[in-house]
């Protein structure tokens, strides 16, 4: 993706390597994904960052606590080639493993100057974060960018309909519960983030003329 090239170099020339810790992420991943924490073979989280015993909840509460940290299977960002994970490429090769935890990226963590450079320089190139505020959906994501241009027509098509058909009958643990609450999880978990930027990013400026 070419902005994304385009925020890379600005970021190098403030002395950043920017890099994808994750990008693309196909349905099967996803699933893969949301059914391992579902039966408590991965870890999952709570909205303080601690882990869960899976084990120990019933269906609803297990598809509540995975979806604090992890997107519903057909629901994710990272479905839609607009989306991306990233940390500094510097940092990570002087022996750093990323966690993508909120940690990391605040004051005294190993990424929190490129969280700082990111904040005040990736609008102007279209990009945002999505998950900012910590509330009743998915938890701050510092490390998670979005492209305004390809997220914003993707999110609009996110329709209950498609999302339970994307659901029924692929597998996907929970199932009953998910397509029981579809539209409450639609609404806090996909549609209640962080708004895109309102100005045209500099990419698109530079392709209008």
């Amino acid at each position: 993706m070419r902005p994304f090239l385009a925020l890379r170099d600005a970021a190098a020339g403030a002395g950043f390597d920017l890099v994808p810790v994750s990008s693309f992420r196909d349905f099967d991943r996803q699933r893969a994904i949301w059914n391992a924490k579902f039966r408590g073979e991965r870890p999952a989280l709570d909205r303080r960052g601690r882990r869960v015993d899976m084990t120990a909840l019933d269906a609803g509460a297990r598809v509540e606590t995975i979806l604090l940290w992890s997107a519903l299977p057909g629901m994710s960002r990272h479905h839609w080639g607009s989306d991306i994970d990233v940390a500094d490429g510097k940092v990570i090769a002087a022996g750093y493993a990323p966690k993508l935890e909120v940690g990391e990226y605040r004051r005294g963590g190993p990424f929190a100057a490129l969280s700082a450079w990111l904040g005040a320089n990736m609008r102007r190139f279209g990009f945002y974060r999505p998950y900012v505020r910590r509330g009743r959906g998915v938890q701050p994501e510092p490390w998670h960018l979005s492209y305004a241009p390809v997220a914003k027509p993707a999110l609009a098509k996110m329709s209950v309909r498609l999302l339970a058909g994307a659901i029924r009958g692929a597998g996907v643990e929970g199932e009953a519960e998910i397509l029981a609450r579809l539209p409450d999880i639609r609404e806090r978990y996909l549609l209640d983030v962080d708004a895109p930027p309102r100005m045209r990013s500099r990419w698109a400026q530079l392709r209008a003329r």
